[in-house]
């Protein structure tokens, strides 16, 4: 899809984001495959206009392209108007919140999610469109072309689209981070869905990420129902980043198609990186470069694998100015010679397997030996310094231990070496973030 020209077609309410305005208004049209329009003021041949899906019909498949031609002419104008249908064309916010998802006004400008842009050949006779269209709607397509000669026409396709069913409807369950959100230069693109994805590839070239500071990244997939997106490296900090979920008409699985686009803005803050050697009991935390603060810490005792801190690069997770630790969650009963359950200050997630930073004024040995459950103790002072000035996103590098951080392990992801996350991206190719389209296609005749 990249590296070729565009005419964009506006896909919201009404006809909008016209690209060159006629300086004629010559129109007409006839229904079917092919629809001609205008004509030489002498009387000479009119200029051939075909617009598929064609004029009339019904239940077209939303995944279907819709594709200009001009055999003898410059497409020069492409309008879009979709309405109706599960989304009614409109871009929707991500959201966390799986009840409020999409429950946002769209984006900036209210419906860029959803603007239906298009590609045209080289020699501007043929445009298709980039994305899918959405189920169930009523869809206006208004076409203009140009010949050498100076002749101008413009022609009209309105047709329906096939409507997604119920339980056949795939939504957005829930996205990290969320719109508005200022997050760590490790921070992934975190998608789940409510439906199991088969056509993964078109579902991943659905959705696409536009840094300020263009790199290279890719998404992969944790079962069928979570697509995760990260770059080669960290991202640059200091930058805007957004995220277009192109997801309505994406045939995600034979029958099922997305219903809603979205849009998610967010932005990767300063760079910290901390990092612990588990020998030497310290948290070293950088900050654009700079050391800026070292900390006596205590880890996970290592005399079975389950006390053992994990090392590898974690992520900051979330975080909780005041935490029940209950043993039970990690399998060991309460009342068992080895089982807690304590109020903690400051905890900062950084894996699923029960890791945290956080306060631990009854742990004598902070700087000297590791003493903990797995968790990384620290001072109140010290704890409480790193909870207020974490970031969810931020890289926390532990090495030391003989426990390696598995990469489904809350956000292990920077666990999988770039060549090995790059072959299991369904797409087999690398996505760079430069707002120039993803690197295949959308439609069912690309599967």
């Amino acid at each position: 899809m990249k590296g070729r020209a565009r005419l964009t077609a506006a896909g919201g309410a009404g006809l909008i984001g016209l690209v060159l305005v006629l300086a004629t208004a010559c129109t007409g049209q006839e229904s079917g495959d092919a629809q001609s329009a205008g004509g030489d003021r002498d009387g000479g041949d009119t200029v051939e206009v075909r617009i598929s899906p064609q004029d009339g019909a019904g239940q077209v498949a939303p995944n279907t392209p819709v594709t200009i031609e001009a055999p003898d002419a410059a497409v020069t104008d492409v309008r879009i108007e979709q309405s109706g249908g599960a989304a009614d064309g409109s871009g929707q916010d991500a959201d966390q919140d799986a009840a409020s998802s999409g429950s946002g006004d769209g984006s900036e400008d209210g419906s860029a999610a959803s603007e239906v842009t298009g590609t045209l050949s080289d020699d501007e006779t043929t445009w298709v469109s980039d994305w899918n269209l959405t189920p169930g709607s009523d869809v206006t397509v208004t076409a203009a072309a140009e010949r050498d000669d100076g002749e101008q026409t413009e022609v009209t396709s309105e047709f329906s689209t096939e409507p997604a069913t119920e339980g056949k409807r795939l939504e957005l369950q829930s996205n990290f981070p969320t719109s508005g959100q200022s997050v760590g230069v490790g921070m992934p693109v975190i998608v789940n869905f409510d439906l199991p994805v088969e056509n993964k590839a078109q579902v991943e070239n659905s959705m696409e990420v536009t840094s300020e500071t263009p790199v290279d990244g890719a998404w992969n997939w944790f079962g069928d129902e979570t697509a995760v997106f990260r770059p080669k490296e960290y991202w640059e900090p200091y930058q805007h980043v957004t995220v277009d979920l192109r997801l309505a008409g994406v045939e995600a699985s034979d029958g099922v198609y997305g219903i809603e686009n979205h849009r998610l803005d967010f932005d990767v803050a300063r760079e910290q990186i901390s990092t612990i050697a588990d020998s030497e009991h310290t948290m070293t935390v950088e900050r654009d470069g700079e050391s800026i603060k070292t900390f006596p810490i205590s880890n996970g005792r290592a005399d079975v694998r389950k006390y053992t801190t994990t090392s590898g690069v974690h992520l900051t997770m979330d975080k909780h100015e005041d935490l029940v630790m209950d043993s039970s969650t990690m399998g060991i009963p309460v009342d068992s010679p080895e089982g807690y359950k304590l109020d903690v200050d400051y905890a900062v997630r950084f894996s699923n397997s029960g890791e945290f930073t956080h306060a631990a004024p009854w742990n004598g040995r902070l700087g000297q030996s590791n003493e903990s459950h797995g968790c990384t103790n620290m001072s109140d002072a010290d704890a409480k310094w790193f909870y207020d000035e974490s970031l969810m996103g931020d890289p926390l590098v532990i090495s030391g231990t003989d426990r390696q951080l598995e990469v489904d392990n809350g956000w292990g992801y920077w666990q999988r070496p770039w060549d090995e996350w790059m072959a299991n991206s369904a797409t087999g190719e690398a996505d760079t973030t430069d707002g120039e389209g993803t690197p295949g296609g959308v439609h069912a005749e690309e599967a």
